[in-house]
């Protein structure tokens, strides 16, 4: 006669995968979500800005403030009219997700894909002849944009997990 814990390591062993799969899912709460998405982008936007920083400083002063003003100014456009409404669309789909969702899907699976092309597009970028200056306007905007949009997610955060508001996303 088999032992409980045998018994146990057998009817696990019966369980369908699906089963597994649900086991093994790093669910969490979907408040959490945001928190992660939120700090992702913002992680994402200091090292990009920082990267940029490093390579404007080596350039010359006056070409070093026209540079860094132009990404400056670029990051709010591409901040206002493009990196705003993707993070508005990620806090709604986080929000109409269940009560407990995968760890991994406070991105959705086409940004998923959209990183997987832009990793390699900087990587190839960043070994490009292009000089650093020049490139550092592009990832001054790219950077900007996704820190300053990052704090959409943590307000929502903050309205609904300690003031108890629904969803009235700005």
């Amino acid at each position: 006669m088999a032992s409980s814990a045998d018994q146990e390591i057998l009817k696990q062993a019966e369980s369908p995968p699906v089963d597994l799969i649900h086991r093994l899912n790093p669910a969490v709460a979907k408040k959490w979500l945001l928190v992660v998405a939120g700090m992702m982008w913002t992680g994402v936007g200091l090292m990009l800005t920082s990267l940029a920083y490093g390579w404007l400083t080596a350039a010359p002063s006056q070409v070093m403030l026209m540079l860094g003003v132009l990404g400056i100014v670029f990051s709010l456009v591409l901040y206002r009219f493009g990196f705003l409404q993707v993070a508005r669309d990620n806090i709604a789909r986080i929000w109409d997700s269940p009560d407990r969702a995968c760890l991994f899907s406070f991105q959705a699976w086409r940004g998923y894909l959209i990183i997987a092309v832009m990793i390699p597009l900087g990587l190839l970028l960043r070994n490009s002849p292009m000089p650093k200056p020049y490139l550092a306007v592009l990832y001054t905007a790219i950077g900007g944009g996704l820190f300053l949009a990052s704090f959409h997610y943590y307000a929502f955060y903050y309205r609904v997990a300690w003031r108890g508001q629904a969803m009235s996303e700005e």
